[in-house]
Formats: structure tokens, sequence, C-alpha cells
């Protein structure tokens, strides 16, 4: 049996619409080759290919008619939401309309309707997804009680180095409102996690590790604060920080250490710090999610040791 012609360079990599493939020059029979998957209806990829959530996308967008928006989880996913690995590893499509519009329903595709008059649409990467508080709203039967204020964090978070983006996505104000008034499933949910909201957490991780600290009846730390020395030079910024009592501590994330050139300058940065007189916890993956009794323990000692030698 003959191999298929190879695709052009411009669909290899990424999902594409049955209309695009045509466009390219594909026929019939080779948009219908047993080497190409079908996403959902009316898409095609390569087979072999690493299929991304903006190919995904782009190829419905394409076929999709402009009543339909990204919703949910792939709304949450355009604006950059972390999401624990079971939910934001998925590439099936939220795709949402208000009425009179029929819901979509078709393989590769979650339909859903827009009740919620507060929802708007936004442009994401140039498709059409709902706005990031209401994205949002619609995690509340979603995520867990963490996951939900890490995914709020986020969208509140204004970066101290802002990248494209212009941040907030949304204000905590905003968020809050929002929360207060949602009537949908989920509504209960998302009034529990906003009073755990904060500006300033900048990783999920930090997210998860303040709760874990605020849940042992600890002092809630200041985030993502500057450390100065006592002449007033600047040491560095610090994930999380006790103040009064010079304790800091910090999320050391996998990136630090795969790489190399990071890891040394993070190894120098808490070493300044340390010079400097104050105490630092450094807490990783395996201690936050595997051992958190244990982490937490660290903490209160370290804050124990910093009131006992005062």
């Amino acid at each position: 049996m003959p191999r298929p012609a190879p695709l052009p360079d411009e669909l290899s990599a990424r999902a594409f619409s049955l209309r695009e493939g045509r466009a390219a020059g594909l026929s019939r029979d080779r948009l219908l080759g047993s080497d190409l998957a079908r996403p959902f209806r009316g898409a095609r990829v390569d087979a072999r290919a690493r299929i991304t959530l903006l190919g995904l996308c782009a190829a419905y967008a394409s076929r999709a008619p402009e009543s339909h928006v990204f919703s949910h989880v792939t709304a949450a996913l355009l604006w950059h939401v972390p999401l624990p690995g079971r939910v934001g590893e998925s590439r099936i499509l939220d795709v949402a309309v208000r009425k009179p519009s029929a819901i979509p329903r078709a393989a590769g595709v979650r339909g859903h309707r827009l009740g919620d008059a507060c929802v708007s649409t936004r442009g994401r990467y140039g498709f059409r997804v709902v706005d990031a508080a209401s994205a949002w709203c619609q995690l509340g039967t979603v995520l867990d009680h963490d996951d939900l204020v890490a995914a709020a964090d986020h969208l509140v978070l204004r970066p101290r180095r802002p990248k494209t983006d212009d941040r907030p996505f949304v204000s905590l104000a905003e968020l809050t409102q929002r929360a207060e008034s949602f009537t949908g499933r989920g509504g209960r949910a998302l009034r529990a996690a906003i009073a755990d909201v904060r500006e300033g957490s900048a990783s999920r991780p930090e997210s998860h590790l303040r709760l874990l600290l605020g849940r042992a009846g600890l002092p809630e730390p200041e985030l993502n604060q500057n450390v100065f020395d006592a002449s007033g030079n600047w040491i560095a910024c610090v994930d999380l920080l006790y103040r009064a009592e010079r304790v800091v501590v910090e999320y050391d994330g996998e990136q630090h250490r795969t790489d190399p050139a990071q890891y040394e300058k993070d190894l120098l940065r808490l070493e300044s710090i340390r010079e400097n007189g104050d105490t630092v916890i450094q807490v990783r993956k395996s201690g936050l999610y595997g051992d958190p009794t244990g982490t937490v323990s660290r903490v209160i000692r370290a804050l124990s040791a910093a009131h006992g030698a005062r």
C-alpha cells in the first residue's frame, strides 16, 4: 500500500480544518487518510504530531460560527491559569453559546450554554474567549478549594516583571463581586475560595504553600516582598516573608535545578539573604505535597526560634 503524501509544512505540526486542508491542495481522499487523526468533526491532525491547545483552538475556530466562544477549562488555559494535571492536560475543548444558538455537540468538544448575563467575550490569541472572571467562575464545579484559590491568585496578580499581557487580568474587587453575585452551580465554592485569594502570589505552589501554613494557624506572610540590608540596599524579592521574625519561606521549583545558570543564581541569592541575618526555609514539591506536616513544622520551628531570640 503506497504511503500517504506528506502534508504541507504549514499543516504538518498542528491541527487544521478541512477548509484549510483543501485550500492547501489536499484532496478528499488525502483528508480521509488513516495517518490523520480527527480531534473533532471537521478537523485533522497528523496522528504522530504533538497537538497543542492553541492548534486545536485554531482548527476549531476556523470552522466555528461566531456565536461559539471558548469557555470553562479551555478559556482558563488561554488565560494561562495554572491547573492541576488531570484538568490542564485535557484536550477536550469547552465551547459555549448563548440562546438561541444550539449547544455545540461533537467529539472532542464539551458544549455549554451561557446563562450568566455578566459573561462577556474577549479576544485571546485571535480566539473568542469568555472574560477572565467568567472563566474562573466556570471552574467552581471543576477545581477543589486550593486550586480555585490558586487560579484566582493568578488572575489578580500584577507581576513585578510583566511580559506582553496587560495584568492583572481582573481586579480582586471585581472578582469578589462576581463570586458574591454568582447564582450558578459552584457558587458556594467560589465564595469560599475568594475569601482566601490574595494579590501577590506568583505561582500555584506558592498559593498552596500559603494556604497550608494558614490552615496550620500560622500568621499570614507577606507575598513576593523585597528584602533589604541594613543600609537599604536591595537583596532579593522573596516568595513568603515573615518580616518581624525575619523568616523567608521559598518554594524551590524544579526549573531552578534543570537550568544550571538559574540554579547558580538562586544559590547566590539565598546565600545573600542568609548573610543578611534572615532565616530561609526552602520548600520543594516533595515537602509541599508529600510531607505537608513536616513542612509546617519547619516553618513553626523557624518562627519559634526567632521569637525566642528576642
